[in-house]
Order: structure tokens, then C-alpha cells, then sequence
């Protein structure tokens, strides 16, 4: 019996309004063969995020759209769903991205767009709750435990259902910068991680349950 055939990688378009760590991760797996995925587009809504050069460099395009420029959400997604479309993006990876995204686009690619968030979900999510704010909430609160979430993206900010979830232990001297530092190290492992589940085809979406299949037994013969 022949081995099927080896899936394509997976069109995959980057959201990033910051410096674009989470971005550099994924490039990092795809060329280590890690994430079987192509970087097809990189948007951002601030024409000087650091993430937006990480693309240049890689040859990746790029496209920078504010949901200000637009007269309506619907409007600002509409443009983006332009911009997925041209570029055949298979798959959405928000990597520090800061807007909201719009529910049309959502719509168009339901249980295709993630999300990686610093905390255990759903415990420190919601609006306003992102970078510092989420370790200083953190901290405050006493918490023993943190960690990093990918989750799918619906409608409402960090709301999305689970994908993976890892915990990080908060240290009695820790501050803001040093927790951090210890959760990102996570998300940069955990994010490529679940990035190539969908690339493999092995995510099933249960209502708010994400099953995870196994892998296709591996057949050596020809």
C-alpha cells in the first residue's frame, strides 16, 4: 500500500502589533521543520511594529491597516478578508495583536484564527488584560500559578475555545519582568506547537472542547 500523500504546508498569515517575538518563534519552527507552515502574510495596525521588518527580512509581505481608517468594523474587515483572500491564507496566527478582530472575519474564518495569551485562561482575560497588564494582575491577585493559552478567536476578547494551555509557577520575589520572561519562553514553545496540530489536520472542534487526534500512523513503505 503507497503512503499517503504528505499534506502541503499550511498558508498561514501573522497578526502582530508589537516587536513580533511570537512571530520570530513561528519562523524559528518552520525553519528548524518544526511547523510545517508558510508565512504567506504579515498585517499589522501600526506601521512601525517590529514584526513588520521581521517579515522583510524573511521576504514575507506585508500590510499595515487601522481599524481607525475605516468607517465601520465591518468596513475594516472587509479589507482584511480582502487581503486574506488575495494571499490564500489558510490559517490566521495572532501574535501580539492588539485590535479587535472584526466578527465578519471571524465569520469567514471560524476555528481557523488563534490566539496565544499570557495567562491560564480564563482566568486574567478580557479587554485591557494583555502584555504587563496581565503579569501585574497576576501578581496582584496572589495567584500560584500562570501560564500560556492558545485559544480559537470568536467574537469576544479571549473567549475562544482552548487549544493548548500551559501553567508557569509565579515565584515569591517574582515583578512584572520576570514572570514574563518565564511565560514567554512557553508561549514561544507552546504557540508552533499548536500551530502544526492544524497543520497536521489532527484539531477536532467540539463545541467548546478541542479534541486533539492522533498522529497518522507513520508508513515508511512506497
Amino acid at each position: 500500500m503507497r503512503a499517503s500523500a504528505k499534506r502541503p504546508p499550511i498558508r498561514l498569515a501573522v497578526f502582530a502589533s508589537g516587536t513580533g517575538t511570537n512571530f520570530q518563534a513561528i519562523l524559528n519552527a518552520i525553519q528548524a521543520g518544526r511547523l510545517s507552515a508558510q508565512v504567506v502574510l504579515c498585517v499589522s495596525d501600526r506601521p512601525t511594529a517590529g514584526a513588520l521588518e521581521r517579515a522583510r527580512r524573511h521576504g514575507i509581505p506585508t500590510a499595515v491597516l487601522s481599524p481607525k481608517d475605516y468607517p465601520s468594523p465591518e468596513a475594516f474587515g472587509e479589507a482584511l478578508l480582502d487581503l486574506l483572500r488575495t494571499h490564500h491564507v489558510e490559517l490566521v496566527a495572532l501574535a501580539g495583536y492588539l485590535k479587535k478582530i472584526p466578527d465578519n472575519v471571524v465569520a469567514a474564518y471560524r476555528n481557523r484564527i488563534l490566539n496565544i495569551h499570557p495567562s491560564l485562561l480564563p482566568a486574567f482575560g478580557g479587554p485591557g488584560m494583555y502584555g504587563r497588564h496581565v503579569h501585574e494582575a497576576v501578581l496582584h491577585y496572589g495567584v500560584r500559578w500562570t501560564g500560556a493559552t492558545v485559544h480559537l478567536v470568536d467574537e469576544v476578547y479571549d473567549h475562544g475555545p482552548i487549544v493548548l494551555q500551559e501553567p508557569v509557577p509565579v515565584l515569591p520575589d517574582d515583578t512584572p519582568e520576570t514572570l514574563a520572561a518565564r511565560v514567554l519562553e512557553v508561549e514561544h514553545r507552546l504557540y508552533p506547537q499548536a500551530l502544526q496540530l492544524f497543520a497536521e489536520g489532527r484539531i477536532k472542534i467540539d463545541g467548546r472542547r478541542v479534541r486533539i487526534l492522533p498522529p497518522p500512523p507513520e508508513n515508511h513503505h512506497a
